[in-house]
């Protein structure tokens, strides 16, 4: 996958007991007040007396001047609230106050904070949305805020490897490893640990779920909020869910937007097998379209013959890398975006046709690692290989991943070993474990809530969607049947755009469930490389 909080301020209310006591002692903030509670609590009062001092952003974050930055101080360890601190990245830019379209004055509603998920992905950028006409209205109205979490970018960040190292290419990728590879990334994925550990030491122990909803309450109170207005996509619904369960009376609005599954259960091995088995399902939705235009791309007029295509490239590019840089794994990580976005389906799809033809270019310039990204794409990676690690226990014995792996490879081969191998350093982790907080919410505890999914999306299968409303009562539900992008909220479908805009700037949802239909298929002969200001793929959420 690449898919909680005012601790001690507030009463609890019909917050289901069950959820705090499958929480690690004091990890939640259980009755009586834990020193992780009682830190929390203080920790949220001294950012609401201190306040948040907005000023020019960093040349480095590339944000215009109407977008201002700040640092929100928190506490590394919560048990200990008067010892080191960290500092939190967060953007803003204020509320435009003015309807669009009828320049007449509007409401200010408070701050909208934003989280694209990860574990490791920033929304400093977040701001930037309010220029496109799916986000006018709600900018109008609402200060937009993005932030980097702990660990990501410049807020406390982690590393566990030498960015050159972690980005050299070319890689394999096989399909179905042989014993000498899966040895090999065994030792790769102890390697990983390690680094982990010794570059960030005892501070690593800190980067989790519980931590990252801690800091959500007090970036709340260093804004101002008396409640929060929230908006979660992927990973983010998963510790919104986590704030909006153990804190319901601090909740104003809140949007999961993608959900990942919460069942303890499913946190986090589950879930990653469930996600292989959706890619495998989305990644024939890509196979059928491209087959459907096989007049533009000549890759086969079948599913099958145009995984034939990309198998013929896959091959090729084992013995003869692509611009020296983009071999199957390469060819692998590019691909992957077509089961999270289909707007990368007319450019992928054309940059297979042209390798074909003898063109590479186009592949070259899709699939090869830039080095200027090199340094963020590691640190992504160190953030959510901590988090998914510190959150949940996960099978320390090799042979139940190689067992699950195998069989499930037998029928889902796109996705199964690559997303193994990217969470295989948890087996060998040896910083202490949290338990999954059991996400449930009595009837009444919350103000309504609203979900977004797509039926096929594959990073968080639609299932999540469905078991998240089942433990957030009164959440409402707004479905895009049929189709399969990650992250619909401000994207293509006018329908869900409508019931996102009129739940923020009005409280209203669905009475239940909603549909809506699938946006347009991506045209075949646009080349448009767009990538919604909202989007952070995961390395697996």
């Amino acid at each position: 996958m690449r898919a909680l909080a005012l601790y001690g301020a507030a009463t609890l209310g019909s917050l289901v007991l069950t959820a705090l006591a499958a929480a690690p002692t004091g990890a939640a903030g259980g009755p009586g007040g834990s020193p992780e509670a009682r830190g929390v609590a203080l920790a949220a009062q001294r950012a609401s007396v201190s306040g948040t001092s907005f000023g020019p952003c960093p040349e480095s974050e590339q944000l215009p001047e109407a977008v201002r930055c700040a640092t929100v101080k928190v506490p590394l360890d919560y048990a200990k609230p008067g010892g080191r601190q960290i500092g939190l990245t967060v953007s803003r830019l204020k509320a435009g106050g003015k309807d669009p379209k009828t320049k007449k004055p509007v409401a200010r509603q408070g701050a909208l904070v934003y989280n694209p998920g990860g574990p490791g992905a920033s929304s400093m950028y977040f701001p930037l949305v309010s220029g496109m006409p799916e986000w006018r209205n709600i900018a109008a109205a609402y200060d937009l805020v993005g932030y980097s979490p702990r660990g990501v970018a410049r807020s406390a960040p982690l590393s566990c490897a030498d960015p050159e190292d972690f980005g050299q290419a070319p890689t394999q990728a096989p399909v179905h490893p042989s014993e000498s590879y899966k040895k090999e990334r065994i030792a790769r994925a102890k390697t990983y640990a390690k680094g982990c550990a010794r570059k960030a030491g005892d501070a690593l122990r800190h980067y989790h779920s519980l931590n990252n909803a801690r800091d959500l309450e007090v970036l709340r109170a260093a804004l101002g909020e008396p409640k929060l207005t929230f908006m979660g996509a992927s990973y983010g619904t998963y510790f919104g869910a986590l704030y909006a369960a153990l804190h319901p009376s601090h909740v104003r609005r809140m949007v999961f937007d993608s959900a990942v599954n919460p069942d303890p259960a499913q946190i986090w091995y589950r879930n990653n097998l469930d996600q292989s088995a959706a890619f495998e399902r989305r990644w024939e939705d890509f196979r059928t379209w491209v087959a459907k235009h096989d007049t533009t791309y000549g890759l086969g007029d079948t599913p099958e013959a145009v995984q034939h295509s990309y198998a013929k490239v896959r091959a090729e590019l084992a013995h003869r890398p692509a611009g020296g840089r983009v071999g199957p794994g390469q060819l692998q990580a590019a691909y992957l975006q077509a089961g999270y976005y289909d707007d990368v389906w007319a450019m992928r799809a054309t940059a297979l046709s042209e390798y074909l033809k003898g063109n590479p270019k186009p592949l070259v310039d899709q699939a090869a690692p830039r080095p200027e990204a090199a340094r963020d794409n590691e640190n992504g990676t160190a953030v959510y290989t901590a988090v998914e690690c510190n959150d949940a226990p996960w099978p320390g014995d090799w042979r139940t991943w190689d067992r699950d792996n195998t069989r499930l490879a037998k029928r889902a081969p796109f996705e199964t070993w690559d997303n193994a191998w990217m969470n295989l350093p948890c087996a060998y982790w040896t910083q202490p474990r949290q338990r999954p907080v059991d996400v449930r919410v009595a009837k009444g505890a919350l103000p309504p809530t609203l979900i977004l999914a797509a039926e096929r999306d594959a990073a968080t299968p639609y299932r999540g969607a469905l078991e998240l409303q089942k433990r957030l009562p009164g959440a409402a539900l707004v479905t895009e049947e049929d189709a399969g992008t990650h992250g619909i909220g401000g994207g293509a479908n006018a329908c869900v755009n409508k019931h996102l805009e009129t739940y923020l700037l009005t409280g209203a949802t669905p009475v239940r469930r909603a549909v809506c239909a699938p946006h347009r298929e991506p045209n075949p002969v646009s080349l448009d490389g767009r990538a919604l200001p909202l989007r952070g793929i995961p390395a697996a959420v």
